[in-house]
């Protein structure tokens, strides 16, 4: 993968906390460290609830539609690994164009 790097971020989620949509500008793979994070990536289907020592993958393309602590009372952590090429934007609020 000449060219391409990888950023590694970890995502805190407090009790209730809401994200923003947003898109990747290659593929990412997400793990939850902690707690319960509910997650819809577009053209994967409705969303799901991911807990602790599980995983997602966003494909190149995609839209992260909803992103949220599944508790109002417990917080949640995730590691994302955006593997895209050198110098891209990690991260893009709003959808991915189409």
């Amino acid at each position: 993968m000449d060219g391409w790097e990888v950023t590694a971020s970890l995502v805190d989620y407090a009790p209730g906390r809401v994200g923003t949509a947003h898109h990747h500008p290659g593929f990412v793979l997400a793990y939850v460290l902690s707690g319960r994070v509910v997650a819809k990536i577009s053209g994967q289907g409705e969303e799901r609830t991911y807990s602790t020592g599980e995983m997602f993958y966003e494909q190149p393309g995609a839209t992260h539609e909803v992103s949220r602590n599944a508790s109002e009372t417990e917080p949640a952590q995730l590691l994302a690994m955006i593997f895209a090429k050198k110098g891209a934007t990690a991260t893009t609020q709003g959808s991915a164009p189409k």
